[in-house]
C-alpha cells in the first residue's frame, strides 16, 4: 500500500528534487504543505520536519474523474517527506492501492501508469 524510500539528502534538497522530477514526468506540483509551519501558525508546537507535496498529471486525473468523481476525494497524489530517526523518508500511497478502493477495475492501467511515474519521481529525488 505504501512506497517508502530513504535519502541522505536534506528535506529541502529532496523536496526540490521531487518538484524537478515531477515536471520531468509530466506532473505538476499543486502545493507544498509544511506541516511544522502550519502547526506553528495554529499555535501548536510540532518539532519534526514534514512536508507534503501534492502532485497531479492533469490528463490522467481527467480519465479517472470522468470514470468516477468520488475518486476526487483521493486526488491529488501526495508525497510526504519527513525526518525520522535521523533519516529523511519519502512516502506515498500507491495509486493502484488507492484506486482499488473505488471499485473501478477499468482504471487499473491508469493507476499503474501514475504509480510508475510517482515511483520514478521519488527514486529520482532519493538518488545521490
Amino acid at each position: 500500500m505504501l512506497f517508502i524510500r530513504e535519502s541522505d539528502a536534506s528535506i529541502d534538497d529532496v523536496c526540490r528534487k521531487i518538484q524537478d522530477a515531477a515536471a520531468q514526468n509530466k506532473f505538476g506540483v499543486i502545493a507544498v504543505i509544511d506541516l511544522k509551519e502550519k502547526m506553528a501558525a495554529k499555535g501548536i508546537q510540532f518539532t519534526p520536519e514534514c512536508r507534503i507535496i501534492e502532485v497531479c498529471n492533469p490528463m490522467q486525473a481527467k480519465k479517472v474523474l470522468e470514470a468516477n468523481m468520488t475518486i476526487s476525494s483521493a486526488l491529488p497524489c501526495r508525497i510526504s517527506v519527513y525526518e525520522q530517526a535521523g533519516k529523511v523518508k519519502v512516502v506515498t500511497l500507491k495509486p493502484t492501492a488507492v484506486l482499488g478502493l473505488f471499485g473501478n477495475p477499468q482504471l487499473e492501467p491508469v493507476a499503474k501508469q501514475v504509480e510508475d511515474a510517482i515511483v520514478n519521481i521519488i527514486n529520482s529525488a532519493c538518488e545521490k
